[in-house]
């Protein structure tokens, strides 16, 4: 085994961040010996590659451990949050393993990558890895996983010895304001912690995902190449890639022309061979420096021609293609009693169907109805409006007299529908600050908001003269302060299984929830502004689905 390098992490101010790296001559005897053994030949009687009509073979699978994330990343999460599945929908340990069990023996696959969601929330995360470490000895080479680092710090030396080879930790910003811009959370110097442990335990890679966006973090491109200077990273720049609701737009992206440009001209760099015809990355390294960079091209020079993968979502969908709507619920074929050789058919047939390549990246960004990223693959979250009916009377109309009236809903199912909300409350740092802290003297604000805007969706039937008396069962109430626009961002969901929607209610919740804000801080601010109330997204219904672009 070659001697670890140990590093440590610092700020030096909030703009910058150091890497040192030391020469350490201790090894890391404590792992298990299995994460080093050499993987025996698959034996399986019936193993047969995995291949599609165009004679790639799938050995990669990416298995997606939860919907869940403790951020709420700009490019990642639409703002006004996604539905999640319930947890009995979600692969359980024993079905994960299953079908990582399925695709080594079956399929040969080489390399299992756990995503989420943020993988690390499962309480069961450790087993996970254990279990499927054990099909190293039945050809599995590499098991890796992609984290926001928020936790990784707390379970790296479990994670090793459990089996795990390798980690990518998304990183967009080293500043620790702009990162609570981009993710909605605090927790920079978390990721740091994380990124020192993960090349403290020797991994055998310790990439950064960063996702450069014009105007918003492009100033920090050096700075992070910079930090393979003294230290065995491979900062990995992805291309803004369009999901629903990320808001994306060709002039955010930065292109891999645009940014190797870019480096060109500051840095000598020089391209490294490509290590496999399945490399997403293409790598360069700076002249002396100890690691690498690596574009993820997948906008500009889609890398279709050697995709060598295939996903697997929280709830159990097989996606084949990233872009692709097309998915096969494997969740319901193991509820469904079928066999692995029934299941071994269906998964083949599914990629025997996989396309040349994606439509491309302008036709994808017109067409931005796949999943959110956090969902890859979960169901499409909310899809755009539409609704066959031409119909534009007024149902609070009476068509008869012109009269106002009140729907009858005597008549209708009752099915689940869910309602999002969104207001901002231009406040100023200054008091933000105090109401962080706890620092008003009329009380905690933003719990005292959250019970007002509770109280104030239950009660929109007696404040809004139509609207008809539900069965709510579930209002919250959250808030992000964004300092960097000296702003409160309220929102609300409201959810029901009822005969009609909830959009009121959910606009009732922030709207109160809001002037409950104002109530208690104008006297520190008579400038506080509420603009931009409205509704974010709705499911159920007649009218159909609505999510705000």
């Amino acid at each position: 085994m070659m001697t670890p390098f140990r590093t440590s992490l610092k700020y030096v101010t909030k703009e910058s961040l150091i890497l040192h790296r030391s020469l350490s001559s201790s090894s890391s005897a404590s792992l298990s010996s299995l994460t080093k053994q050499k993987p025996k030949t698959n034996n399986d009687a019936n193993f047969q590659p995995l291949l599609d009509t165009f004679g790639r073979r799938h050995d990669y699978l990416r298995i997606s451990l939860t919907e869940r994330c403790n951020l709420r990343c700009l490019y990642c999460m639409p703002e006004e949050g996604v539905q999640l599945s319930p947890k009995s929908n979600l692969l359980n340990n024993e079905e994960i393993y299953r079908m990582a069990n399925l695709f080594v023996h079956r399929f040969g696959t080489k390399k299992i990558r756990f995503t989420g969601g943020e993988p690390l929330i499962r309480n069961d995360i450790i087993d996970i890895i254990q279990n499927v470490s054990k099909l190293k000895s039945n050809g599995l080479e590499k098991i890796s996983i992609t984290t926001n680092g928020i936790l990784f710090a707390r379970y790296s030396s479990m994670l090793r010895q459990a089996g795990l080879d390798s980690v990518n930790i998304s990183l967009d910003t080293l500043n620790s304001d702009r990162f609570q811009l981009i993710t909605r959370r605090n927790g920079l110097a978390k990721v740091i912690k994380s990124i020192e442990a993960a090349l403290r335990d020797d991994y055998d890679s310790v990439k950064i995902n960063f996702v450069p966006i014009q105007g918003l973090n492009d100033d920090e491109i050096e700075d992070f190449i910079q930090l393979t200077k003294d230290s065995n990273l491979e900062i990995r720049f992805i291309e803004y890639m369009p999901f629903d609701g990320n808001r994306w737009h060709p002039d955010k992206m930065i292109s891999f022309k645009q940014l190797i440009n870019r480096i060109q001209s500051r840095f000598n760099v020089e391209r490294l061979p490509l290590r496999t015809i399945h490399d997403t990355a293409v790598l360069y390294q700076v002249q002396g420096y100890v690691g690498t960079i690596g574009f993820i091209n997948s906008m500009t020079n889609a890398f279709c021609a050697g995709c060598n993968r295939v996903r697997l979502t929280a709830d159990g969908h097989l996606k084949v293609c990233l872009f692709g709507k097309d998915e096969l619920s494997l969740k319901q074929a193991i509820h469904n009693g079928l066999n692995d050789d029934e299941i071994d058919v269906l998964i083949r047939e599914a990629v025997k169907r996989k396309k040349k390549q994606h439509s491309g990246a302008l036709n994808i960004a017109k067409d931005n109805t796949n999943r959110p990223m956090i969902l890859i693959d979960q169901r499409k979250f909310l899809s755009t409006l539409s609704s066959s009916s031409n119909d534009k009377n007024f149902t609070h109309i009476d068509p008869n007299d012109g009269q106002v009236k009140m729907v009858n809903v005597g008549e209708k199912s009752s099915t689940r529908r869910i309602a999002r909300a969104r207001a901002r409350i231009e406040i100023g740092s200054d008091v933000m600050n105090k109401i962080e802290y706890n620092q008003i003297g009329k009380g905690n604000v933003l719990t005292v908001a959250k019970i007002a805007g509770i109280m104030a969706a239950k009660s929109t039937s007696n404040l809004i003269p139509l609207c008809h008396q539900c069965p709510l069962d579930r209002v919250d109430v959250q808030f992000h302060l964004d300092y960097s626009n000296e702003e409160i961002i309220v929102e609300s969901i409201c959810e029901t299984t009822w005969k009609t929607g909830v959009e009121m209610e959910a606009l009732m919740a922030v709207s109160i929830a809001s002037l409950t804000i104002y109530d208690m801080c104008k006297a520190l601010n008579k400038s506080i502004v509420i603009r931009d109330c409205c509704l974010m997204a709705k499911t159920g219904g007649k009218s159909g689905d609505f999510n705000r672009v």
